[in-house]
């Protein structure tokens, strides 16, 4: 029998809270960007492995740095005067002994080559406005791991992987509507919008901060040079951001909003404004470095309201590594219990791991609950239960959604 647990969670939901703070750093902020290389990167050596071995092979690449570089941006387009540095560090399997025809052969493996292509291929998707050739240097240090956690990573026969640490993920659910209109409001932006506004850059943050009913959000937009000619059009840019994140927080929440965008904008000399003006879409350009787990955590959000793990979800390798597989998993068994069981307000889950023990088998499984008016946890227990060993018994399938790109780490 697993050892979870379900109880009360000693605290008021989230919602019912006077002060709520939520933010996401979007896909272009520094922190985002050595985030979603550290996990191309780790999809990148899963594949490779998966194709030349037959299996995932021990690594992590949960190290990525950001050194940020100098632009000098102007309306109608500026340039880059000195290139971003990125440098990918991590621990990566570089051989194997094979059998083939009955004898032993040695495979290397081209650990450095997929990594440094895997990183240029996310930059050239998710900031367009980089040039990767020369607004971008991609450096990549990749040693091997050490031999006790290449044992533990586990043999190929080994049907549950065995726990790298001793370690826990944490996971909640329902989202509040400050948290889902921010989640929101950036994947739009991000998305949909930025694609019928190229002037629109890819850092996009966002705070939202509830007190009582009222529901403030402050977004950075960085504006490209390239596709705004002078100041009147940069201000009707942010004009264009303000409603459209308005807009789009209004189909979340009845309580009221109010929206502000480049707030440390400075207007009032016309000839030489202090604006959010980028050449490349992201505050990488200048002066802004950014580090793997210092944003978003595995659910896409920043949290104070909520506990949370200091894991550094991406990068890590999704077979056995307890700070991405349990903070996924987590997650995922919040939604789905708050999903399939009526009568809960408010859900918190945390695993944790012990290191060799198989990650099936968490240390303890801990589910905190919050309940409706009426509803005693033992009314909804059973089926809680039941919901996360399930999910429990098939914490394998993460390992697979994450190499195929299903499962979003940050």
């Amino acid at each position: 029998m697993r050892n979870i647990q379900v109880s009360e969670l000693d605290r008021r939901a989230v919602e019912d809270q006077e002060v709520e703070i939520v933010e996401r750093k979007g896909i272009g902020h520094p922190d985002s960007i050595c985030d979603g290389i550290a996990e191309a990167v780790s999809r990148g050596l899963s594949q490779l492995y998966l194709d030349r071995v037959g299996h995932v092979l021990h690594y992590n690449t949960d190290e990525t740095q950001l050194v940020a570089g100098n632009a000098a941006p102007a309306f109608g387009g500026g340039e880059m005067v000195d290139p971003i540095y990125i440098l990918i560090v991590g621990r990566a399997t570089k051989k194997y002994v094979k059998e083939v025809d009955g004898e032993e052969r040695v495979i290397t493996l081209p650990v450095g080559r997929v990594a440094l292509e895997s990183a240029r291929e996310y930059l050239r998707e998710n900031i367009p406005e980089l040039d990767v050739g020369t607004d971008v240097v991609v450096d990549v240090k990749l040693g091997e791991g050490s031999g006790d956690l290449q044992d533990v990573f586990g043999e190929d026969d080994v049907q549950v992987p065995m726990a790298n640490d001793t370690s826990f993920g944490v996971g909640h659910a329902p989202l509040t509507e400050t948290e889902r209109i921010v989640l929101e409001a950036e994947r739009s932006l991000n998305g949909p919008y930025a694609a019928d506004h190229p002037e629109l850059g890819p850092d996009v943050k966002i705070m939202g901060k509830r007190e009582g009913d009222h529901i403030d959000i402050t977004v950075a937009a960085a504006m490209v040079d390239a596709h705004v000619t002078d100041l009147d059009e940069y201000v009707a840019a942010t004009e264009r951001v303000e409603a459209h994140v308005t807009d789009l927080a209004e189909e979340y929440t009845d309580r009221s909003v109010d929206v502000q965008v480049n707030t440390a904008d400075d207007l009032e000399d016309p000839d030489e404004p202090s604006i959010y003006l980028t050449t490349t879409g992201t505050s990488a350009e200048q002066g802004d470095d950014g580090s793997v787990g210092r944003g978003n955590r595995a659910n896409g959000l920043i949290t104070p309201n909520r506990p949370m793990s200091m894991e550094a979800t991406s990068g890590k390798n999704p077979v056995n590594h307890i700070g991405k597989i349990y903070n996924l998993l987590s997650t995922d068994i919040a939604e789905a219990v708050t999903d399939e069981v009526d009568g809960i307000r408010d859900l918190q889950v945390r695993l944790l791991s012990q290191i060799g023990r198989p990650i099936d088998q968490p240390h303890v499984a801990d589910a905190q609950v919050v309940t409706e008016e009426g509803v005693a946890v033992s009314d909804i227990e059973e089926e809680a239960t039941e919901i996360i060993d399930e999910r429990l018994a098939n914490v394998t399938d993460v390992t697979r959604r994450v190499i195929e790109g299903e499962l979003s780490t940050f």
